[in-house]
């Protein structure tokens, strides 16, 4: 099995373009394995605290493991992603943080640390949250291809996929995404430990991760929008449908 260790930075970009370059190729059925640092791209440490927010360089935040090129994928196909395992780090962080997310306004700047086991997140900042567990639910923020022309930031989520921070993201779901460029050019980013329907603060439970996935390729059919099979997250099956749009005001 092919493993792309997205802790070496040669592995990673903070762009969406078909002009980045393969890291790997694979051919369709094939599986991998991706190591994928967190949101902060190794920025953050366990020892911080809200202060040593101020040291973010937002430039680097969200960088992408990839881009994965895939043989035989070609514009009008799509993708088919099916993510067997997230194992998550043994620690992660969330935050608000100054100028971003729904809460920014109201709040100061705050960094909160997580201890992690496989089963729930404990919050580590002492009178705050104290004795609250978090059942911890693995999934990966960002899944996307390549664009077909241009060149994008890694936030707001597109048509290609890329930031979704979909909770339905995690193991055993299928993720179908378009090709809109030879080789599909695949990446994977974002590891949540656990988050609900959304990041109203700007962030879930952010992490690292080993997750591995089954990348195959529907021929001659095309998709405007990504689209998820999830079976037994939330105890159910279902598919879900996205609305990615420039702006969620009417």
């Amino acid at each position: 099995m092919k493993v792309i260790d997205g802790f070496k930075n040669e592995n990673l970009h903070f762009r969406w373009s078909p002009a980045n370059i393969p890291v790997e190729h694979v051919s369709p059925g094939e599986t991998l394995t991706i190591k994928i640092p967190d949101s902060s791209t190794k920025q953050i440490q366990k020892d911080f605290n809200s202060e040593d927010l101020k040291k973010i360089d937002d430039s680097k935040v969200d960088a992408a493991v990839g881009p994965v090129y895939v043989d035989g994928a070609e514009k009008g196909d799509t993708l088919k992603i099916e993510i067997k395992s997230i194992e998550v780090g043994t620690w992660g962080w969330s935050a608000i943080m100054k100028d971003f997310g729904a809460l920014s306004p109201e709040f100061d700047d705050r960094l909160v640390i997580w201890d992690i086991n496989k089963t729930e997140a404990r919050c580590m900042n002492k009178g705050f949250l104290d004795n609250v567990k978090i059942p911890v639910n693995p999934f990966l923020g960002i899944i996307g291809t390549a664009p077909g022309n241009g060149e994008f930031g890694m936030i707001p989520p597109r048509n290609f996929g890329g930031n979704m921070d979909n909770k339905f993201l995690s193991a055993g779901s299928v993720l179908y995404l378009p090709v809109n460029v030879n080789g599909a050019l695949l990446s994977f980013a974002d590891p949540h430990a656990s988050q609900g329907d959304g990041e109203v603060c700007g962030t879930a439970i952010e992490t690292s991760c080993t997750a591995v996935v089954k990348v195959d390729l529907i021929k001659g059919k095309a998709i405007k929008y990504p689209r998820i099979e999830s079976r037994g997250n939330a105890g159910t099956d279902c598919i879900i449908s996205m609305g990615i749009e420039d702006s969620l005001e009417p």
